[in-house]
């Protein structure tokens, strides 16, 4: 306290000055300004593309001119547009659906393997998912050619009739699809084995002094622990599988008819090979609010169950 005869501070009152600490003494400070680099590359890289391309997305053909939301409403008009929705949505759920399953499938076999052998299972499982997806994409059309197809030759020895694998729309979505979900199931293998790894095994002990069988330990402990990584992965999966362009482009590079374009593929179609940048890029945005409200579900449940915890 200040000593009002002489206006002086107290000995007390300095101690706790003098513990206070300072602006650059403060953990979160310093954390703020650790991470400042990384915020101003991810606003450099990240924040002003998106800010611009809102902004392209108002202009038209020749960028010359505000046109407010008339891309909007010229794409709204055009069955290929919501034909492209549709197989965004399709492809993107599909994909995702499968991967988590076979993920969670292969991130149970590698858990049951004694940890010697899990290294090797874990270099072996994770390669799809570190080659890049469009050199691993073109062996999969050397697979799949027309002509030369190696599962049709296959199918040949055993008398089954040849498949058009990228001529039929059918057939080339299930492709596409099949080819995601190659490339990204090691992706949630390994996420789900580092859940799986988390989960106390007093847990299962406990469920297996209770009766509880192979079914029930996955259903009532596995599952319900693992809740949170595996909304989070299906999250980052759904938006990176919803931008996927490689594997489209080099596969069927949106053929056959436009029947397997994304969003990507046909943003790119329309902006950069149709000369026409703002549609492309109102195309591309169209992803912002499906995206969105499948993240504000998600993390809604996150917090939700953080709370309650």
């Amino acid at each position: 306290m200040v000593d009002a005869a002489t206006g002086t501070m107290g000995v007390g009152t300095r101690a706790a000055a003098r513990r206070r600490p300072g602006l650059f003494q403060r953990k979160s400070t310093i954390a703020f300004l650790m991470a400042l680099p990384l915020i101003l590359i991810i606003a450099l890289l990240v924040l002003y593309p998106a800010l611009y391309s809102m902004h392209l997305a108002t202009l038209n053909k020749s960028m010359e001119r505000f046109v407010g939301l008339g891309n909007f409403e010229f794409l709204f008009k055009r069955e290929t547009f919501w034909m492209v929705v549709q197989q965004s949505c399709i492809f993107a759920i599909t994909a995702v659906l499968f991967k988590a399953l076979i993920g969670l499938f292969v991130a149970h076999f590698v858990h049951a393997i004694p940890n010697k052998g899990q290294r090797k299972w874990r270099g072996m499982l994770l390669v799809p998912w570190v080659i890049p997806p469009a050199m691993s994409t073109l062996a999969w059309f050397w697979l799949f050619d027309p002509s030369y197809s190696a599962f049709n030759w296959l199918f040949a020895l055993v008398g089954i009739d040849p498949v058009p694998w990228l001529g039929d729309a059918y057939w080339a979505r299930f492709s596409v699809i099949l080819v995601n979900v190659w490339y990204g199931a090691p992706f949630f293998m390994i996420m789900y084995l580092a859940a799986l790894k988390s989960v106390p095994e007093q847990l299962y002990e406990a469920a297996s002094i209770d009766g509880a069988n192979w079914w029930q330990r996955l259903w009532y402990v596995t599952l319900p622990m693992m809740r949170n990584i595996i909304l989070i992965t299906v999250l980052f999966s759904t938006i990176v599988t919803f931008a996927n362009f490689d594997i489209v482009r080099v596969l069927t590079a949106g053929g056959p008819i436009d029947q397997t374009h994304v969003f990507a593929t046909w943003a790119f179609k329309l902006g950069i090979e149709g000369g026409d940048i703002p549609l492309g890029a109102s195309v591309s945005l169209f992803m912002l609010p499906i995206l969105g409200l499948g993240a504000i579900f998600i993390l809604r449940d996150i917090n939700k169950r953080g709370n309650e915890a």
